[in-house]
């Protein structure tokens, strides 16, 4: 809708899908706290536009309310399109239900619900003004919070598990080889997933086969730094291994402290990481085998609420295992690899019970390949 400012626009559902447009530039910077979008408007003009740009500063609505205002818009009256209810309650900022009910606004439509309850109410307290409202359950909306609204409840962080495979389900044609599988095109959405997750994470495999620096390019800052996490599920990487360092053209202070998350009874296997990582020792203290679950939970109480996790085969085929997995992303490349030494995309881990109750929502052509994305069921 950028090209229809200062034009009528009709219909509900072109507002709505502005909102989530500009939710969506703040989903790395305005997390924990969901990503929300809000467009005022009346007669099928825009009067005011915003979005929630980072936690602790202004929401969407009053950054909508204060674009209009400093247009000279009059806004009493109009209607407002937000992706997520308003939120009704005082945090670091105050209830934007009270905002829009303090600028006579007439009319609100709603994206989805808030799944939070300490913020959700909105939608209520704006009824209680007489303030009409619609909710649409809007797929894009919804789809914005998803991360979010299992975040509030969850003991861990919201997994994304990316893999790349062939037609044949392979990622490599032989063990030990750094293989590039899918295209630019691919390649590229990948690094966008990585900047809209707090953490990106793999097997110490990976890391030792690869040396993989686990970058977003173009390197960018925003409100967190940006951490990768290696899980050492027995022994740790070399020293030496680059994901270690930050990239010298990254920007200072875009990368965190890289996290190794190794079994809490191998301290003295893994003390020599400690000068150059963050090592988290999860589970028992006795424990040879890193706890997986124990494992993300330490990640959780360190304030990362999204993790998106890119193998190796044997940690993808675990965390799915134990139901540790939210959403997957599986790229498919148009070709077969399959030889007698070759990698599957998964293995060392019995499947049949996590395959149970998956949901496909999403399928789409990227460049050369394909993606397909599913829900997990358990969640």
């Amino acid at each position: 809708m950028e090209g229809y400012r200062g034009h009528p626009v009709a219909g509900d559902g072109a507002y709505i899908a502005r909102a989530c447009e500009l939710a969506a530039r703040a989903i790395a910077d305005a997390a924990p706290n969901p990503p929300v979008g809000a467009v005022i408007a009346r007669g099928g003009m825009t009067l005011g536009e915003g979005y929630h740009h980072r936690r602790g500063e202004p929401h969407a609505e009053v950054e909508a309310l204060r674009a209009a205002a400093g247009a000279g818009a009059d806004v009493r009256g109009a209607t407002a399109y937000v992706s997520l209810e308003p939120c009704n309650h005082h945090g670091t900022t105050g209830p934007c239900s009270e905002a829009l009910i303090a600028a006579r606004i007439a009319r609100v439509v709603v994206g989805a619900r808030d799944p939070n309850p300490t913020a959700a109410g909105g939608i209520a307290r704006l009824r209680d003004a007489g303030i009409d409202v619609e909710i649409t359950a809007d797929p894009t909306a919804l789809a914005l919070i998803e991360r979010f609204a299992y975040w509030i409840g969850a003991p861990i962080p919201f997994v994304t598990l990316k893999m790349a495979m062939s037609l044949d389900g392979v990622i490599a044609p032989w063990p030990g080889g750094n293989f590039a599988l899918t295209g630019a095109p691919a390649r590229e959405r990948v690094r966008d997933l990585r900047f809209e997750h707090d953490a990106v994470m793999v097997g110490a495999g990976t890391i030792r086969i690869d040396d993989a620096q686990l970058t977003v390019r173009p390197h960018r800052t925003r409100r967190k730094p940006y951490e990768r996490v290696v899980v050492c599920e027995t022994d740790a990487v070399p020293v030496g291994s680059r994901v270690f360092a930050a990239p010298n053209t990254a920007p200072s202070g875009a990368y965190a402290r890289t996290i190794v998350l190794a079994p809490g009874g191998q301290r003295e296997h893994f003390a020599a990481l400690e000068p150059v990582a963050d090592v988290v020792y999860a589970g028992a203290p006795d424990a040879t085998l890193l706890d997986l679950a124990a494992a993300l939970r330490a990640l959780r109480q360190r304030g990362i609420a999204s993790v998106l996790c890119e193998g190796g085969p044997t940690l993808a085929g675990r965390l799915l295992e134990r139901q540790l997995v939210q959403r997957i992303v599986w790229f498919v490349a148009p070709r077969f690899l399959q030889t007698p030494q070759a990698v599957p995309v998964l293995t060392g881990a019995d499947l049949t019970r996590a395959a149970n109750g998956w949901r496909f929502d999403r399928v789409e052509r990227v460049g050369e390949d394909m993606l397909v994305s599913a829900r997990v069921g358990h969640v």
